[in-house]
């Protein structure tokens, strides 16, 4: 029986430049749960062309502002929608991902909501690993494993977010952050 794995729930898993998987080419996970059974989490980094409030149901798209997109979360049931949101009070997500980060229900109507939301961000499908799949993939050395902070979850900026990743990891990971996506343009 292999050992259980370090639980990343909350931390981030960037995807190394030998990812060849194209759904994850250079990609920046969420972990949302981690366990001896799998892991499951959500791309932050892949804004759709897709407004929220023209695919969601209601109550959900009434919880985000009117231009924001659905995200990419992952290649798996890209029909589910996972919402998070930066909760004032963090008691009240139906399960806590990292700090006041947690996933709104979508059972909870708008009104019990209201003033407890920061910011809201949706995502269409996940990413999904089965059972040992996510430890052998960073046993391989496919994922780069790095603290979350809130504002990655949130950002305007997610096509640059794989390169703050690294670049806040610090040390040899600064000089990878810099790697043109297509090492040929160097």
């Amino acid at each position: 029986m292999p050992d259980a794995p370090v639980n990343r729930r909350g931390r981030l898993l960037v995807a190394a430049p030998s990812l060849v998987d194209p759904n994850f080419r250079r990609a920046v996970v969420l972990m949302i749960e981690h366990s001896t059974d799998g892991a499951l989490g959500v791309v932050l980094n892949r804004p759709s062309t897709t407004r929220a409030a023209d695919v969601l149901p209601e109550p959900l798209a009434q919880l985000l502002p009117e231009d924001e997109l659905v995200h990419e979360g992952g290649p798996v049931q890209p029909e589910a929608v996972i919402v998070l949101a930066d909760f004032r009070n963090p008691e009240q997500a139906a399960d806590a991902v990292l700090g006041s980060v947690g996933i709104v229900n979508p059972h909870e109507s708008p009104a019990a909501l209201a003033g407890a939301l920061g910011a809201v961000r949706a995502f269409g499908g996940y990413a999904g690993w089965s059972e040992g799949q996510l430890e052998q993939e960073i046993a391989e050395e496919a994922w780069i494993d790095a603290p979350c902070r809130a504002e990655d979850v949130f950002t305007d900026d997610p096509h640059h977010l794989w390169a703050r990743a690294l670049e806040r990891k610090g040390g040899r990971w600064r000089i990878i952050a810099r790697l043109p996506e297509d090492p040929s343009v160097n």
